[in-house]
Order: C-alpha cells, then sequence, then structure tokens
C-alpha cells in the first residue's frame, strides 16, 4: 500500500536525534488527529502504575487502536508528541525508548516533554499523534 507520509532529514542538523527532523503529506491525504494515548485499561484504570516504560508500551498499544479505528496504524503517523510526569531526563528517556522502538524504522519527528501531572490518576505517560493516509 503507498504511504502518505515522507519522513525528511537534514544533513545540517545533528544525526544526534533518533527521529526525523520533518515530515511531509501530499495533499491529496486525509488527515488524522489522535486525542492523547493514555496508558488506560479497559476498565478505565491506569495500567502499570509506577512503571514508565509499562505506561509507555500501554499508551502505544491503545494508539495502535484509535489508529486502527481510522484506518491506519504506526507507519501512517507523520508527528508525535509524548508528555512524561517527570522532572526527571531518565524517566523520559525510558519512556521514550518504548515509543522509538514501537515505530521501528518509521522514525516520525517527535517532540519529548516532561511535564507537571497528566489528567488520569496515577498517569505518567501520554502520547500525542497526527497521521496522514491516501484513501483507495
Amino acid at each position: 500500500m503507498a504511504r502518505a507520509v515522507t519522513l525528511i532529514r537534514s544533513a545540517s542538523l545533528s544525526d544526534v536525534a533518533e527521529y526525523a527532523y520533518a515530515a511531509t503529506a501530499p495533499a491529496e491525504s486525509r488527515l488524522i488527529f489522535l486525542a492523547g494515548a493514555c496508558p488506560l485499561n479497559d476498565d478505565g484504570s491506569t495500567a502499570a502504575v509506577g512503571d514508565y516504560a509499562g505506561q509507555a508500551a500501554k499508551a502505544v498499544e491503545n494508539m495502535r487502536t484509535a489508529l486502527a479505528s481510522a484506518d491506519a496504524s504506526l507507519e501512517d503517523v507523520i508527528s508525535t508528541r509524548v508528555l512524561v510526569a517527570s522532572t526527571r531526563q531518565e524517566d523520559l528517556v525510558t519512556a521514550w525508548e518504548v515509543v522509538r522502538d514501537a515505530f521501528g524504522d518509521h522514525d516520525v519527528p517527535s517532540t519529548l516533554m516532561g511535564v507537571t501531572v497528566l489528567g488520569y490518576a496515577d498517569q505518567l505517560v501520554e502520547i500525542e499523534a497526527v497521521a496522514a493516509v491516501l484513501d483507495a
């Protein structure tokens, strides 16, 4: 299947970042704006309490489900924002590594942010995303 997203890398910017610096989608693509994927179980309880990696994994799982409902997948994501409730850089990195690994070679432009608090009890991670698809 043809993909709408084209990742852009810049030879003028550092190659240290583990993501593309930009991405494009053609005018005829359908954009999908996802609400923040939270680490919630089916019953509404927070998954993996106290575990940054576990919550990141559950948020990715829930993001995959939301994307599938819009006839899309992780390979259609054009950008992400990963929010981590912590002031410790190592906690941000722990969550980021799970998200990065889930995307594999499709290393979309991303922003990783430490925040004070997130919306649900015991929530440590949330992932926002935008996707683009070409409908047949």
